[in-house]
């Protein structure tokens, strides 16, 4: 029987050859399955959870109440076992992307709760993303875990989708970008990341049910094009694929994703992990490049790889192939010569960090009159809103990735610390409404007699469950209806994990997009309200003027999906590429805020644009320049963005944007900004997948160069490919 224990003990690489460090990883990965039993073998391809009956209950799970309490069922499960005479030692996996979630521990560790990751796309600014992953992969480390669940680049095709806040934006190349810095930041500490959700998890709807159907140049031009760039510029360790079919066949058994494109084409030589549950199959879901099940054995048990074995419809070397995956990613960063010593994490030093973050990816919406910043001496000032946007810190992220914080600040002590470090004379107090608004006429009254009202309102997402419409919950609509015309210096702060509708928006002269900050959620607002941080954040995700000026409104085939006759719902992306901003463009619909839109606290010119497309276009890459002045008052940030718009026979969408770049410029200050688009990037820019060539290919014809701070604020310029 193999003994199992939490530590692996010291041996000597004499006698077990995978310890030696001289060896390749790779080397010592096949070293170490050569050697196993059977019975070893298959207690490595899954967690080691006990079975139990919860997999029914969480697909119903519908608020964020449920699922914290079935998740609680797995907070101290997240591992694979021991096997001490192998020397293979208990391998601890914690749940992210937001920061640490549910580790493996007794209790589940608590960490910085970390803003969105909407807010990471919202930025603009890798060198911020590579920080907010190198956090989580310092305190994942600390923790003495092994495996971070995270970074998530699924895309924002829905605006109501329950895991928004977990995946970047609505754009395949932003979101590309921003999760290749935080693997790279979380795979520096020697932790494991693992990119989610592969592929088409873009719903929580019916999640474990769910059949999506996609043409292949839409599923590679948006919803693989994240991950493709994980695998080649990020080296990512692990991809866990997603709960939902593809083309009728579940992720975890669709041969094509898993081993076609995800092996052969892009070179991925990490492993394939579940998502909890998500394994349908033994012997489907091992051939079809599967390596490992979790968090327990349902599948990958004992009883089915024996008997597949025994009928031939699984091999031996494939089960091995899948543990020489993980084994070898193991060794790649040393995990096996890492003794469990959980530490303690710096929380001062890293909410210091995650309050400069949060800063610098909020989103000034609107700010009619100038009303923002405000003036630390303005006189009494009132925070108005529910309890869980201005009574506490705004910990977004329901489900398995929320984090146990450290500490939290608070709205109203939080703005009265901002307040004294900035030596301000205004008071500061709030007023909570209920959540049923019953004692709004107070909150009204209150705000008619402050010098400046602050209207907090927001929403938290959860996994598990969509959101119902794009709509404020708790009433807040008219809740900001009725605050926002009473006193002309109200600003709406919006503290949510995804764009929302905004009826009210001609009640409030200011609006500014917070997300869901976490810990240091009372700090962070009031730095940017007094502008101690100019807001530099750019819309990551279009927020449409309507419902109805949305890809799914009237198409139900979209979404939520029908039932076709399977049995099962069937979504179809009959949209096709025209999602995003490149729905409203291709459809000539105006949207409230353009995707790339965000305003400054300072004023921006960009002039003197440049576009040189080399020697041989559509193969030279093309270096697009610009100044950036900044003809205000206050330092700030701008973000220059590229688009390219395609040759008309290709019937792309107008725009696609293929690259970008901040720039800090100081008042009365400029900077000269240099982006080179190479058509050889892991993003394919000038390309479009050709069934033809079964491949990527550049299409012959005339391109144009979109150049501004925005998807609609742009100047052109053209080239031709011959």
């Amino acid at each position: 029987m193999t003994k199992v224990t939490d530590d692996a003990r010291t041996q000597s690489p004499t006698d077990r050859p995978w310890l030696d460090t001289t060896l390749t990883p790779r080397e010592r990965a096949v070293a170490l399955v050569a050697a196993m039993t059977l019975d070893q073998k298959i207690a490595q391809l899954h967690g080691a959870m006990e079975t139990i009956d919860i997999y029914g209950a969480i697909n119903q799970a519908t608020t964020e109440e449920e699922m914290a309490a079935l998740a609680a069922q797995i907070r101290v499960e997240r591992h694979v076992a021991a096997i001490d005479e192998l020397g293979i030692p208990r391998f601890r996996i914690t749940n992210g992307p937001v920061g640490v979630g549910m580790g493996d521990g007794t209790p589940s560790p608590p960490a910085t709760a970390l803003p969105m990751t909407i807010g990471v796309a919202a930025s603009f600014d890798p060198a911020l993303a590579a920080a907010y992953g190198d956090i989580i992969g310092s305190e994942t480390a600390t923790l003495g875990q092994h495996v971070l669940e995270g970074p998530g680049v699924c895309l924002h095709r829905t605006a109501t989708a329950g895991r928004n806040f977990e995946y970047f934006s609505e754009d395949p190349y932003l979101s590309g970008v921003m999760g290749v810095e935080v693997t790279k930041a979380i795979q520096a500490h020697d932790v494991i990341a693992m990119g989610k959700h592969y592929v088409v998890n873009d719903q929580e709807y019916e999640r474990f049910r769910t059949n999506v159907e996609l043409d292949e140049h839409v599923l590679r031009e948006l919803y693989l094009l994240p991950f493709e760039m994980l695998v080649k510029d990020g080296e990512i360790a692990a991809i866990m694929s997603a709960y939902n079919r593809v083309r009728g066949v579940y992720a975890t058994e669709y041969r094509h994703t898993l081993h076609d494109i995800l092996r052969d084409e892009w070179g991925f030589e990490g492993y394939v992990q579940s998502d909890f549950w998500s394994t349908r199959s033994a012997a489907a879901s091992l051939n079809a490049g599967l390596d490992h099940e979790m968090p327990d054995a349902k599948w990958l048990n004992e009883t089915n790889i024996k008997n597949a074995l025994n009928d031939t419809s699984l091999e031996i070397e494939t089960v091995d192939r899948a543990l020489v995956r993980r084994f070898t990613q193991m060794f790649r960063f040393g995990q096996f010569e890492r003794p469990y010593a959980p530490g303690e994490i710096d929380a001062a030093a890293h909410g210091a960090i995650a309050r400069r973050i949060g800063g610098d990816m909020a989103v000034l919406l609107k700010n009619e009159g100038g009303i923002l910043p405000l003036d630390p001496d303005g006189g009494r000032m009132l925070i108005v809103g529910q309890e869980k946007y201005a009574a506490r810190a705004c910990q977004g992220g329901g489900g398995s990735s929320r984090v146990d914080p450290l500490y939290t600040v608070d709205p109203l002590p939080g703005f009265q610390d901002v307040l004294t470090e900035v030596g301000g004379t205004a008071t500061v107090e709030a007023v909570i409404v209920a959540n049923d608004l019953s004692n709004l006429d107070e909150a009204v009254a209150a705000a008619r007699t402050a010098d400046v009202v602050v209207i907090m309102a927001g929403l938290v997402a959860t996994e598990g469950a969509d959101l119902p419409d794009m709509h404020l919950p708790n009433n807040q609509d008219r809740l900001i209806t009725e605050l926002g015309p009473v006193n002309p210096r109200t600003v709406l702060v919006l503290k949510d994990s995804s764009p929302v509708l905004m009826p009210w928006v001609d009640a409030v002269p200011a609006i500014l997009e917070v997300w869901n900050q976490g810990t240091e959620d009372g700090h962070v607002v009031p730095d940017l309200l007094l502008g101690v941080v100019n807001p530099s954040g750019k819309v990551p995700t279009t927020y449409p003027r309507s419902a109805d000026d949305t890809l799914i409104a009237g198409r139900p085939e979209r979404y939520p999906g029908t039932d076709e006759g399977a049995g099962y719902p069937v979504i179809r992306y009959s949209e096709g590429l025209r999602m995003g901003y490149r729905w409203h463009q291709a459809e000539n619909i105006e949207p409230l805020w353009a995707f790339g839109f965000g305003l400054s606290y300072t004023t921006f010119e960009v002039t003197d644009v440049t576009v040189d497309a080399g020697d041989q276009p559509g193969t030279s890459p093309v270096t697009v320049e610009a100044t950036v002045a900044n003809v205000g008052v206050r330092p700030g940030a701008e973000v220059v963005q590229v688009y390219l718009g395609f040759p008309d026979s290709t019937g792309q969408p107008p725009k696609r944007l293929v690259g970008f770049a901040k720039v800090h410029v100081a008042a009365g200050k400029r900077e000269r900004v240099r982006i080179v688009v190479d058509p050889a990037a892991t993003h394919h820019p000038l390309s479009v997948w050709s069934y033809a060539e079964r491949g990527w290919a550049v299409p012959k014809g005339n391109f144009t160069v979109f150049v501004g701070t925005s998807s609609e604020d742009t100047v052109a310029e053209h080239f031709t490919v011959v």
